[in-house]
């Protein structure tokens, strides 16, 4: 099951990765390198007077669902079996599909609609409303339904319990039980009460990783040149051209979109969620949403990764997470595991609850006279696929959202590109 997985997974991703490539090289150029315009990403956040939901607020519900374990164990996969060449090719990713983020966003709040008082959006919607192409629409809202609610869940909440039972030795299933017993509680306070709690946790945990990853570089500031060459160098390990640097290459690109999620469309349904129609503003924000994701939260956990001695360590059954608990405590100790657990579990949960909103903003799509009764219904399986989550295969896990990324990517792709006369 997980070879026949595995062999679709590279399929799809090398269709993907083609696609999401050849979509930021051509808005690149239509845009005039939009994604070098730092003065102007900023702009978005000059507006005021939000009835419900402000930028900021969409901006840490997209960074909630971005950062999630992929800042933490997703890069540390990617070094473990790309090795660090993967870390180059995950910068230029992060560069190269910058522009599909922004196309996105923009679609999205272009064609947004209040529902329920809180404005809804996101390829669905453009896809409906943009290419009147309502059956589309309604797929790629199921898909994203499986993949954040039957996916991206089950993963934070197995690598939460992994974490856990490694640093506690607390069987997973009872941290599975306690995990849905906390999300069940935020996600019945409704959407509106979901952003607010993104936006205020996670701020706080970001700059408490950022404390504890620049100690530890500084700390080992003399290995940094060494560890930058080293990056540079295996990417373009021509030696081994043939599965080395082609692996080395995909795994890159395949985590630098997985962490910051540019061109899949995720991105674009936190971002419709704004009060106003700024959709140029919106565009801007998720530029800086990928950026701080990828290129300093993502870099930061490979770095550190790379100042240990990971490499003689022997993981089974990896998720990634073991990784960078290793590391930090090579690095810190006791108290390394100690700051990774609690990290681990904000960003996780972060990311639970984000992904439900974006699976309730897909089932409301879905059933246009969705019913209390049909989102409470979304709220349990969510809630009883936690627990499920923390006790399933990891591997597994990680193969089967790879594979719904990769169609998203590729439906979302073909949207924007459709509609780029449409975009600005």
């Amino acid at each position: 099951m997980i070879i026949i997985l595995t062999s679709i997974n590279r399929i799809l991703w090398g269709i993907t990765t083609i696609l999401l490539i050849y979509a930021g090289v051509y808005f690149s150029k239509k845009l005039k390198f939009i994604q070098f315009n730092i003065r102007d990403m900023f702009t978005g956040f000059k507006r005021s007077g939000y009835e419900k939901v402000s930028p900021f607020e969409t901006l840490m519900l997209t960074l909630g669902a971005r950062i999630g374990v992929g800042s933490l164990a997703g890069v540390a996969l990617a070094v473990y079996f790309g090795g660090p060449g993967t870390i180059f090719w995950m910068w230029i990713a992060t560069f190269v599909v910058a522009p599909n983020a922004y196309v996105e966003s923009f679609l999205g709040v272009l064609f947004h609609r209040k529902i329920d008082n809180v404005y809804q959006g996101g390829p669905s919607y453009y896809i409906n409303y943009g290419l009147n192409n309502k059956w589309l629409g309604k797929i790629y809202a199921l898909l994203i339904i499986i993949t954040y609610i039957f996916g991206f869940s089950t993963i934070q909440a197995n690598t939460i319990a992994k974490s856990i039972e490694s640093f506690a030795g607390i069987n997973p299933l009872i941290t599975g039980i306690l995990l849905s017993l906390i999300t069940g509680y935020v996600i019945l306070k409704g959407a509106s009460y979901i952003i607010k709690i993104s936006s205020k946790i996670m701020p706080f945990i970001v700059v408490i990783y950022l404390i504890i990853s620049g100690y530890v570089i500084l700390s080992n500031i003399t290995l940094l040149p060494l560890i930058l060459k080293t990056i540079v160098v295996e990417a373009f390990n021509f030696k081994a051209f043939g599965s080395g640097l082609l692996t080395t290459f995909i795994i890159g690109f395949q985590r630098g979109i997985f962490s910051n999620e540019a061109g899949i469309g995720s991105g674009a349904i936190a971002a419709s969620t704004v009060d106003n129609d700024d959709a140029r503003g919106q565009g801007m924000i998720q530029i800086i949403g990928i950026y701080f994701t990828t290129l300093v939260l993502c870099t930061l956990t490979a770095i550190m990764i790379l100042m240990s001695n990971y490499s003689d360590i022997t993981f089974i059954n990896v998720n990634g997470i073991e990784i960078t608990q290793y590391a930090l405590n090579y690095h810190l100790g006791s108290i390394g595991e100690v700051v990774l657990v609690l990290t681990i579990f904000v960003f996780a949960f972060s990311t639970i609850i984000s992904g439900y909103y974006y699976g309730e903003n897909s089932l409301k799509f879905i059933k246009s006279n969705s019913n209390s009764k049909s989102i409470f219904v979304l709220k349990l399986i969510t809630i009883c696929l936690l627990t499920v989550g923390s006790v399933v295969r990891a591997s597994l896990l990680w193969d089967f959202v790879d594979i719904l990324i990769a169609i998203l990517g590729i439906i979302n792709i073909y949207a924007i590109y459709k509609l780029r006369k449409k975009v600005k």
